[in-house]
């Protein structure tokens, strides 16, 4: 027995499939109701469907291509617009940078190409106190007091700002002893008007604490009478209550006393009827005979 290959299987699907197609096609052409002069109507329809279908397919396929596209460009030029934006602040951050921590005056040659050293160098001489004024320069001399109207000038104004300065010390001083003395008279003040508060208040809290003391105490004093009264009233109903009990258990008592006494004494009585009723009974039954007739006189006596 032959073993089935899948490729055989195959084969026999396909010769299947165009057996079956080359059936339905003869149906269709050899068909009189259905088939037209020159032509299969219904495969055309077949062929129209499947165009329109392919249509509808690629008409789809490139709208979405457009919008994909557009997304793209969309997406591009956000992209675009953020890296300029980026770019834009980087710049900008740079610059800033630059301009706050690499100025051209911090670099260490800027003197040899400063536009302005000219202007910013020292002249030969500042003054007679300049520091460049060595004996070798000969700019100064001994005895010599250029700055004399300068200096005194300056001593007078300097005399000037010492005495104002004192006086300004002065009053600041007197200014300051006159708000201390008002601070510690207002602050006295204060401290007399707190300590008579103080005073009235603890007058005021003790007269509060012997008032209510005093209503303590006689609240507990008429407690504490009420409660002896209460003891001595329960006291009193419990002695009542226990001479009532032992009464009526001498009541009862005697009660059961008297009860049997007086079931003995009726049954007493009762014996005593039933004795009298039995003798009655023996006396009135028994009648007279020969024998009791003839016990008299038979004797002297």
């Amino acid at each position: 027995m032959d073993i089935v290959q899948p490729k055989d299987l195959e084969q026999s699907l396909g010769l299947a499939k165009r057996r079956h197609a080359e059936l339905c096609r003869q149906n269709r052409i050899f068909n009189a109701r259905n088939r037209i002069i020159g032509g299969d109507a219904e495969a055309w329809d077949i062929q129209l469907h499947d165009q329109k279908i392919r249509e509808a397919t690629e008409k789809a396929r490139h709208e979405t291509f457009a919008a994909e596209m557009r997304r793209s460009d969309k997406t591009t030029c956000t992209l675009e617009d953020r890296e300029r934006r980026d770019r834009k602040n980087l710049c900008k951050a740079i610059t800033d940078f630059q301009q706050s921590l690499q100025k051209p005056e911090s670099r260490r040659e800027f003197d040899l190409s400063d536009p302005l050293a000219l202007k910013k160098d020292l002249p030969a001489r500042r003054s007679d106190n300049d520091d460049r004024n060595t004996v070798s320069g000969m700019q100064r001399f001994m005895g010599e007091d250029l700055n004399f109207h300068e200096r005194k000038k300056f001593q007078q104004e300097q005399n000037r700002e010492w005495s104002l300065q004192q006086q300004r010390e002065r009053k600041n001083a007197r200014a300051d002893h006159k708000r201390a003395e008002d601070l510690y008279m207002k602050t006295r003040l204060q401290f007399d008007e707190t300590a008579k508060q103080l005073q009235n208040l603890e007058s005021a809290t003790r007269k509060a604490v012997r008032a209510a003391v005093q209503e303590f105490n006689k609240s507990q004093r008429i407690q504490e009478e009420e409660r002896q009264r209460d003891q001595e009233w329960d006291w009193q109903r419990v002695q009542n209550a226990r001479t009532s009990v032992l009464m009526e258990r001498q009541r009862r008592r005697q009660q059961r006393d008297l009860r049997r006494a007086l079931d003995c004494s009726n049954l007493g009585l009762a014996r005593e009827q039933l004795l009298q009723k039995k003798l009655m009974k023996e006396v009135c039954t028994d009648h007279p005979t020969e024998d009791y007739f003839t016990q008299f006189n038979t004797r002297s006596r």
